[in-house]
């Protein structure tokens, strides 16, 4: 324990000397086609992109967050299966670390480090991935007419399916997201792969391709075929008080070992131990609140998000079918999701925030079950900083059509969650 202690004091040193260091370059550490992670970040998709270099030299831009909540839940279910007992207290401290580095003209390398997360404690690779925004490597100006819209992206990353996880918490990266939780089905995964973006004129498109594998390894050869990605959208900003933007996205397996796109997040969700068995510990049961379809072997993803914002008020909404199987299975079988986000920012800078949410899943389950969760969210927020973000959030979930022997037959979960984010 001792030596994790140090670890993270040494990473909160080093995060600090690299902050100090660059305090009077503010706008150096703003990178080239680059989502800021502090307040400016907020309701940014894809990273911008823009033609306008200001590369000099190889240049290390070293970032972090940290993030903490008090949790005050209770949950209940029919009794067939006992609760673990839970109570008010604050979770685990979690921390990122982040490495971005300006390689060379339009060529950019990010990595993130879960410092500490609550499935793994420890030091973390989270992935990264190079992005390339211009080919001035091959030769000065070579397809810049193309390059002036086109971005390639590649390495073991969070790959770009959906909308929904640029305002999803990333373990410590807290800060985009108005609610303390994630989506009850949350879309998330790290694979290898490649991702070709085009942005012109408020259209985006992108196509990509991955080894549909969250655990690399030689081992077991035979993994089936590759995850292919497509997203198609339109961002505009209409007036200087509207913006609309609407995108389809597609995540899709012929046959792969094990598909992770609902399970793949090794943080861990929000809302510790809940509906979880006596035997539970926040570390092994970290998926808790969650929900994972287990199409595990064969699964085509559809999502479409609208997202629209006027002056301070803003709605985004999410729509997403999942349909596939297990090898075991003769048929396949389909998983809804519905949320939508209303949010009203207000104060100078909208630094203040007001917002609710609904999500509901409705999923023919392995067990054979026909379920449905629904939850409802009503948070608030306020920036004392852009880089600073205290969260207040009540939360409800119910779930229905579960048999009569599983933990979570008439199950349901309430009550408030305090959650500050610092991120730099």
């Amino acid at each position: 324990m001792m030596k994790s202690t140090l670890k993270l004091v040494s990473f909160v040193i080093i995060c600090a000397m690299g902050l100090s260091a660059f305090a009077q370059s503010k706008s150096k550490r703003d990178l080239d086609n680059y989502r800021q992670p502090d307040k400016r970040g907020i309701n940014v998709f894809e990273a911008p992109k823009d033609s306008v270099t200001s590369f000099d030299d190889i240049y290390v831009r070293i970032g972090g967050q940290s993030t903490i909540q008090y949790q005050d839940l209770s949950h209940e279910n029919s009794g067939a299966v006992e609760l673990k007992e839970i109570g008010g207290n604050f979770n685990l401290a979690t921390a990122n670390l982040d490495i971005d580095v300006a390689l060379f003209n339009g060529v950019r390398m990010h990595l993130r480090t879960y410092l500490s997360s609550r499935h793994h404690p420890e030091p973390y690779v989270k992935g990264g991935y190079i992005q390339i925004d211009r080919l001035d490597f091959v030769n000065e100006g070579f397809m810049e007419n193309f390059m002036k819209y086109a971005t390639l992206k590649i390495g073991h990353m969070e790959n770009n399916y959906g909308d929904a996880h640029f305002r999803r918490s990333d373990n410590a990266q807290a800060l985009y997201n108005p609610f303390v939780g994630n989506l009850i089905m949350d879309a998330f995964t790290t694979e290898v792969g490649a991702e070709l973006y085009y942005q012109r004129n408020g259209w985006i498109g992108m196509v990509g391709f991955t080894n549909g594998k969250l655990n690399q390894d030689v081992a077991n050869p035979d993994t089936g075929g590759a995850s292919f990605l497509a997203k198609l959208g339109y961002d505009k900003q209409i007036t200087d008080d509207f913006r609309f933007r609407l995108t389809g996205s597609l995540y899709n397996t012929g046959a792969v070992r094990n598909s992770y796109l609902y399970n793949a997040d090794r943080a861990g969700s929000r809302y510790y131990l809940v509906l979880e068995d006596t035997e539970a510990t926040a570390k092994n049961n970290f998926r808790s609140g969650r929900y994972n379809p287990s199409l595990r072997n064969k699964i085509t993803a559809i999502m479409f998000n609208p997202f629209v914002k006027y002056k301070g008020l803003e709605f985004f909404g999410t729509y997403e079918t999942a349909t596939g199987r297990a090898n075991s299975e003769p048929d396949d079988r389909t998983a809804t999701q519905y949320a939508g986000e209303l949010i009203y920012r207000f104060g100078q800078d909208e630094k203040f925030y007001v917002g609710g949410r609904y999500n509901k899943v409705d999923s023919e389950d392995p067990s054979g079950d026909d379920i449905e969760i629904s939850r409802f969210n009503v948070a608030a927020g306020w920036f004392l900083t852009k880089n600073i973000l205290a969260k207040l959030e009540y939360v409800s979930q119910k779930h229905d059509g579960y048999n009569s022997a599983s933990i979570f037959n008439d199950g349901q979960f309430d009550g408030l969650m305090i959650e500050t984010v610092i991120s730099f």
